[in-house]
């Protein structure tokens, strides 16, 4: 009893030692021994087998998660596993900035390779190449310009101010052409000597779709437009079939399209599902790609194609299942057409086409044949797209952010 007592209080720190750690090693057993015994802890099986409907164990930044597919988009799931391309492969692509002034009249010069256009800046023309060096085209300054029509093959171009005044400027032989002030919505013919264009007049009655040579000589009134200014389209065809379209209302979502030609041709219709017709050419002018908006399309816009050429006009219509306006696209050739789709539109777009003025845009690739559509590039930047315009060689897409006016590219080859 004595050793006992002699010895109490050192058993009794003895034993709480043993105690504490039996516990310890009876936690550890039970909790943490079987978590480390398990095979998925290794960092090259995090998330492997994850539950459905849980998130995995993060990993380190060389497990790059896969693209989710949405639709006909592969859109990526975090800016900081997407690869930024130099070319247009699908993914983020390289932007690059040519033109950091707002501009007006973007289009592919008579070379087929550079740009040429009006600087609102500096109120003069240019023209730009893809390395992004540019020259004046003139010394001339050229005062709050508003509207600007280039003729395709040739370097000269229709301009437009905001008090009605037109002219016609050529930039090789500086020579300068005024056009009647009630002469609006000019066209050049695909080869440059001939223009189309409204002639309002005061009177009803004298109103007309007309054609004159290109420095507003030979005038020719063609049809009488009256009241129906605002649904006839100056567009002459790339074949010189038509000069013009306009377009009679059928119901809410449906309208017809009438082809006119310079001789009181009998041309086909076209009927159209939707309002707020908008047209674009193929370069043979065989087809034409428009865009609507209809009920059946949230009041969004969709893009169609048809053929349009001689008896075939109307054949071969077909949906293209992509949301976004005709002015948003441009034929690259006769089969492939590039054009710029919202992400995301708010219902209505269509009828409010300002609610998409700051949506970011990606760019697609559409066969005008199969209508397949690719998406070619996420610009990297936040641009809601107008203007696309593209080399003859097919490597550099041009286009104008729509918010900052300036000038981007984009590589394709």
């Amino acid at each position: 009893m004595d050793f006992i007592f002699k010895y109490k209080k050192l058993l009794s720190v003895i034993a709480f030692i043993l105690t504490t750690i039996l516990l310890g090693y009876l936690i550890y057993a039970t909790f943490f021994k079987q978590i480390a015994d398990t095979p998925n802890n290794s960092l090259e099986n995090q998330g492997a087998n994850t539950p459905t409907g849980s998130l995995p164990i993060a990993g380190s930044g060389d497990n790059k998660p896969a693209a989710e597919e949405d639709k006909d988009t592969i859109l990526p799931i975090s800016d900081t596993y997407l690869q930024t391309d130099k070319i247009a492969k699908g993914g983020i692509t390289i932007t690059k900035q040519l033109e950091d002034a707002a501009t007006l009249g973007v289009e592919i010069a008579e070379n087929g390779s550079d740009l040429r256009y009006y600087n609102k800046n500096d109120e003069k023309f240019y023209r730009l190449n893809s390395a992004g060096d540019k020259v004046l085209l003139s010394d001339k300054v050229f005062h709050n310009v508003q509207g600007v029509s280039w003729a395709g093959s040739q370097n000269k171009a229709i301009i437009e101010y905001p008090d009605g005044a037109n002219i016609v400027y050529n930039f090789e032989t500086k020579k300068q052409i005024t056009l009647p002030a009630h002469w609006k919505d000019f066209e050049f013919s695909p080869q440059g000597d001939k223009i189309v264009m409204k002639s309002i007049g005061l009177d009803e009655k004298n109103r007309w779709l007309a054609i004159s040579s290109d420095d507003g000589s030979q005038v020719r009134a063609i049809e009488q437009i009256g009241t129906k200014d605002a649904s006839v389209y100056p567009s002459w065809s790339p074949n010189n079939q038509t000069i013009a379209m306009y377009t009679e209302g059928v119901s809410f979502d449906k309208q017809e399209v009438f082809f006119v030609g310079l001789n009181n041709e009998n041309f086909k219709s076209l009927t159209v599902e939707g309002r707020d017709f908008q047209p674009k050419w193929s370069p043979s002018g065989d087809r034409l790609l428009y865009s609507v908006y209809s009920s059946a399309n949230n009041l969004n816009p969709s893009l169609w194609i048809s053929n349009a050429q001689g008896e075939s006009i109307g054949s071969g219509r077909k949906e293209l299942n992509v949301s976004t306006w005709a002015e948003k696209c441009h034929f690259a050739n006769t089969t492939d057409i590039y054009c710029a789709v919202p992400e995301k539109l708010e219902e209505g777009s269509g009828l409010f086409p300002e609610l998409a003025n700051s949506t970011k845009d990606n760019l697609y690739k559409i066969n005008a044949i199969t209508g397949q559509k690719k998406l070619i590039a996420i610009p990297d930047g936040d641009y809601t797209i107008s203007n696309i315009t593209i080399s003859e060689d097919e490597r550099n897409l041009y286009f104008t952010d729509k918010r900052s006016e300036n000038i981007y590219q984009v590589k394709l080859k």
